[in-house]
């Protein structure tokens, strides 16, 4: 008997008839002998609605009432679920994150789990209920519902099996698994029978949609076996596991890119002591994440500096920037919104060389200016015009050998 974690995302459970179709998924796991928690979103557009009417009543809402509200979708996913169960003559019941309890830190609208109370729920499931959990939320200091951000259901199954001991946490969206990039842009994109939790990581917060970055952090810091799959059909996913359980690892397992990125640029900054510090502590103060940084000295004792925020954050850094021209002494600030960032990833790159050199070459070939480079010990990331987007995919997909 496998002990087994079920995620189930806001498509997954749009409507009735989808919800219906999860407790016959369900049902099927618990045919086989294993003991089974859901965890749950909100029907697809319920969040956005719920957002919309504490923004109607309230500019500024007061966050811990905003939680209260929108943490109501859930809870009404998992009701209608554990019907939905019970209808095929299974035993369920919903807990409501308050219940179990899920108990976060007090940062309302992004809280972090600090502990999860199972005693009760392994009880239930040990006598063959299945156990269906309202994801996205918790109870913070105060007897307080919070909620964990956007994605935080994802978090919530993840943190959700490391407390239960799961054999597995299988989380269920309206994609079949992790593919080499996307597929809606590069047709010859596959799908990944396995990836380390490395790269998901890196794929999560360098653009893929798959899977939320923080549940990856948490799989991986509890080696949580994690498989992606489609609730749509009954295809084979793709499984986020420990570098160990891949016999054959790729050099390169994919490729991702993000248009969330724009690009900021400082001409002829006084170079001297301090002056990125002076650049980058307003933002910080600001609450702004800065991303890719470069810099380029001048012999005329200036220097041009150049790094990259969120398209959300670029009029408020612009703002802040220009606040502090007075002490920075800057000759001009450019911004450019028109830029994409590619990354390529894997775990190989640790042991082989010429990986980004192959990725300059193919993006020269194809006559795309790189703008900046980062990397890491397994990731090189360049900004690129937004335009150039599909062709750098395309190409470097073909150039690493990634094509079906």
């Amino acid at each position: 008997m496998a002990r087994i974690v079920q995620k189930f995302g806001g498509t997954s459970v749009a409507d009735i008839d989808r919800i219906k179709s999860v407790a016959r998924r369900v049902q099927r796991e618990v045919a086989a002998g294993n003991q089974v928690a859901v965890v749950v979103s909100a029907m697809s557009g319920v969040t956005n609605q719920l957002v919309g009417w504490t923004n109607a009543v309230a500019a500024l809402p007061d966050q811990r009432e905003y939680d209260a509200v929108v943490a109501s979708g859930e809870q009404v996913t998992a009701g209608l679920t554990a019907l939905a169960l019970q209808e095929l003559g299974l035993k369920a019941r919903s807990y409501a994150g308050w219940q179990i309890p899920i108990r976060t830190d007090s940062a309302h609208g992004k809280a972090r789990i600090e502990s999860i109370s199972t005693e009760g729920m392994i009880a239930g499931m040990e006598a063959g209920e299945v156990a269906v959990v309202a994801g996205f939320q918790g109870i913070a200091p105060g007897e307080r519902i919070a909620t964990l951000g956007r994605g935080g259901s994802d978090t919530s199954a993840v943190a959700l099996a490391a407390a239960l001991k799961a054999d597995r946490c299988d989380i269920f969206t309206d994609v079949d698994g992790v593919y080499t990039t996307d597929p809606r842009i590069v047709a010859k994109a596959r799908k990944l029978d396995k990836i380390t939790y490395e790269e998901m990581l890196e794929m999560a917060s360098l653009g893929a949609k798959v899977l939320q970055t923080r549940s990856v952090e948490l799989a991986m810091n509890h080696r949580v076996r994690v498989q992606v799959l489609s609730s749509f059909n009954d295809l084979p996913g793709t499984l986020v596991v420990d570098e160990d359980e891949i016999v054959e690892q790729q050099v390169v397992s994919g490729i991702a890119y993000s248009r969330d990125e724009a690009k900021v640029t400082l001409v002829k900054v006084p170079d001297r002591p301090g002056v990125a510090a002076a650049i980058f502590g307003p933002l910080t103060d600001s609450a702004i994440n800065v991303d890719m940084i470069v810099q380029n000295i001048s012999e005329d004792g200036t220097t041009d500096m150049t790094f990259t925020v969120t398209k959300a954050d670029l009029a408020r850094t612009v703002k802040v920037i220009e606040g502090a021209r007075p002490t920075l002494g800057f000759k001009e600030l450019k911004p450019d919104s028109n830029v994409v960032k590619i990354s390529v990833i894997g775990v190989g790159m640790r042991s082989h060389a010429g990986i980004a050199q192959l990725m300059f070459k193919t993006l020269a070939d194809k006559g795309i200016n790189i703008q900046v480079i980062s990397t890491s010990e397994i990731k090189v990331s360049v900004l690129i015009a937004e335009e150039y987007t599909e062709l750098a995919l395309r190409a470097l997909h073909t150039a690493y050998g990634l094509d079906v």
